[in-house]
């Protein structure tokens, strides 16, 4: 079907877990035409949730993608996680749409991904829309709900349509003013939109000043949504039974003739190498602008990249290229999603979702361009989560570290929230998610994708080491084995720099003491230090070391010889400077229950925590906010649910180092046990 730009729509699906996003996903799809049955998530048939993890959980992990073609609109859809373990997956979706569907379940309100993706979706200037699903599970409820949004997210909520017979149909109160209904009344709820719009369109405002009538035509609705949207002015409530159907052809008309285009949004954060503000419009004759939003590793078609078109047209054989590459690739296949189904058209406009396969060099958050006017520019990157959750990793059998290595880097490529750190210092490596259930589902992913079997084990923390005051350090390197000799003689001092400082290195002697050649050996012999450590094993960073003094031999000295004496003459400094031992402080905040406060804040003090303050919100949940070591936090996870039955979650991102108290340090020093080393 041909299409322009002003008939192309782009909506993600996102909210709390068990809302109904994934039922409503095939209701519109089944509505629009693009399936010819509903799938269930019971019986795992949806077209969105096909990875058996999901299936066998009943709930998304990834996004997934799909469009509809109907009345000459082209609607692309995208069904999000709910889960907090994976949202990342969710504010990746949230960069390629132009509305957000925040979808509420009738009979639990306003919950805690509710306000997380209103939160994520207004700091991005995005256009809004809040649907309360399951209605005819819960009607008396539904008047309350629209207050309680009302209250939470401000007067610009307003229902655009209302639930009558006892959640059974859902009457319009855009296009018309009477008919019954289960609260409120389709006049007194379209009154309120006009009284809204009025506000901020002076074209409706002029409308009625001059005809006094009190209903608009579809045209002029449109536009006054449309401004409103984008200024946030006015975010609509509309209402579905996915299961049954209810709502969902009245929800599918609001998306085709309410919501904005890719031309009316607010343009999206886009910004050049200098980091100045870059202008982007949805021209289909401009040059090419797309940013990938989504990786997928497939097993049959290869890596796939998924993007949005922000600017001009994709067309099938075209030459693009990655960021600021410049080797053009050519799109020889140019794919549009349907679930897990590939389907090749010519052409992807301004606003359309599609993807392209087998370019190596397509990542997260590219940008896919034409190279017309030479400038690299990137969209600007959204703030995901911290994943602070980590397991050291290590193959079960020998030969697959290359095969663990590669898994690790494809899941890490599909989730942003998802990381893969290798310590040296540690010797394993490490693998970051937002929760134990979502390392656990990675480590799932690897065995039945790609064969790899790991054992696994909390890592060791990150500890650090610094000093706490200057001193003085020396070493002479002198060996004689017959022929020719080594000798080094180095005096160094180290100072305390201040926290996040890192390392500084300078050359202070005079005359010559210690040749120019050798100077870079002594900070190769520090830095060996460095890594090392010199009390506990850890490294060792914000400290100044500063060589003063020294002797060479005109014959005997040799680079080795200097690399000796830096580093023992380092850690003789440092053992006098009064070394102190770091640990990570995360910021933590947990959301429980009211009841569960005393038991929460106890165990918390109990670990060594800073209370920083706490949070009421509606619906008797409190947020506690905290400063706490992570070396304590080992067992969390279970210790809350077991205080809050399951009710309590907790969220955690890195703050900063301090020294760990005495007793501490004094055990991990005794614990440390350092390799002999060779004079």
């Amino acid at each position: 079907m041909s299409h322009v730009t002003e008939h192309i729509r782009s909506l993600a699906l996102a909210g709390h877990a068990g809302a109904g996003k994934t039922t409503l996903f095939e209701a519109l799809l089944h509505a629009g035409g693009a399936i010819s049955a509903k799938g269930s998530v019971e019986r795992g048939s949806t077209l969105s949730d096909t990875d058996p993890q999901e299936k066998a959980r009943g709930h998304s992990i990834d996004s997934a993608i799909a469009s509809i073609e109907h009345d000459g609109y082209r609607i692309h859809l995208i069904d999000t996680p709910g889960y907090a373990d994976f949202r990342g997956q969710a504010f990746a979706a949230l960069t390629a749409v132009d509305t957000v569907a925040i979808v509420v379940n009738a009979a639990h309100g306003v919950e805690h991904g509710t306000r997380t993706i209103m939160q994520h979706a207004r700091e991005r200037g995005l256009a809004c829309l809040i649907i309360i699903n399951r209605i005819d599970a819960a009607p008396a409820t539904l008047a309350d709900v629209v207050l309680a949004l009302r209250e939470e997210f401000g007067s610009a909520c307003l229902p655009v349509n209302l639930p009558a017979s006892r959640g059974q149909v859902v009457r319009d109160a855009l296009m018309q003013s009477s008919g019954d209904s289960d609260f409120s009344s389709p006049g007194e709820a379209h009154q309120h939109i006009i009284d809204q719009v009025v506000e901020i369109d002076d074209e409706v405002m002029e409308h009625f000043l001059e005809g006094g009538e009190n209903v608009l035509r579809a045209d002029e609705f449109h536009d006054a949504m449309e401004h409103c949207l984008r200024d946030g002015h006015l975010i609509p409530i509309c209402f579905t039974s996915a299961r049954d159907g209810i709502g969902v052809p009245e929800l599918l008309q609001l998306i085709e003739r309410m919501l904005p285009c890719p031309a009316e949004v607010n343009p999206p954060p886009f910004r050049d190498e200098a980091g100045a503000a870059v202008e982007v419009s949805a021209d289909p004759d401009r040059h090419v602008i797309a940013d990938v939003f989504k990786i997928i590793n497939d097993p049959f078609v290869g890596k796939l990249g998924v993007f949005r078109v922000w600017q001009g047209t994709v067309r099938k054989d075209a030459q693009l290229v990655v960021d600021d590459g410049r080797k053009p690739f050519r799109v020889a296949h140019l794919f549009r999603l349907q679930g897990k189904e590939h389907i090749e058209i010519d052409a992807a406009l301004p606003g359309d979702l599609a993807a392209v396969a087998k370019i190596e060099d397509v990542h997260f958050d590219a940008i896919l361009h034409d190279a017309a006017d030479g400038r690299r520019i990137h969209l600007e990157p959204v703030a995901y989560p911290q994943p602070m959750f980590g397991l050291a990793v290590i193959p079960a059998h020998k030969g697959q570290e290359q095969k663990l290595s590669q898994a690790l880097a494809r899941l890490a490529e599909e989730d942003p929230c998802f990381r893969v750190e290798h310590h040296k210092e540690l010797n394993e490596t490490v693998i970051r998610g937002l929760s134990d259930l979502h390392l656990r589902l990675m480590l799932e992913r690897m065995k039945t994708r790609y064969d790899v079997d790991v054992t696994a084990h909390p890592p060791r923390i990150a500890y650090r080491e610094t000093i706490g005051g200057a001193a003085e350090g020396h070493h002479r390197h002198k060996k004689q084995t017959g022929g020719a000799g080594q000798f080094g003689e180095v005096f160094l001092r180290v100072e305390p720099l201040s926290r996040g400082e890192g390392f500084l290195f300078a050359d202070e002697t005079k005359g010559g003491v210690i040749p120019g050649q050798f100077m870079p050996a002594i900070e190769k012999g520090v830095r060996q230090a460095l890594d090392g450590g010199a009390v506990a094993g850890f490294p060792i960073q914000d400290i100044r070391v500063v060589v003063y003094d020294g002797k060479h031999h005109p014959v005997d000295s040799k680079e080795v010889a200097f690399v000796s004496a830096g580093r023992k003459a380092f850690l003789d400094a440092v053992g006098k400077a009064h070394p102190q031992v770091l640990e990570p402080i995360v910021d933590l905040e947990v959301s429980i229950p009211e009841h569960n406060v005393g038991d929460v804040t106890g165990g918390l003090a109990a670990k060594r925590a800073k209370i920083l303050g706490t949070d009421a919100l509606r619906g008797g949940e409190i947020i506690i906010r905290a400063e706490v070591p992570l070396a304590e936090l080992d067992d969390y996870p279970i210790e809350l649910k077991a205080m809050t039955g399951g009710q309590g979650r907790y969220c955690l991102d890195f703050s900063h180092y301090e020294p760990v108290p005495v007793g501490v340090q004094r055990k991990l020093c005794d614990a440390w046990k350092p390799h002999a080393e060779d004079d």
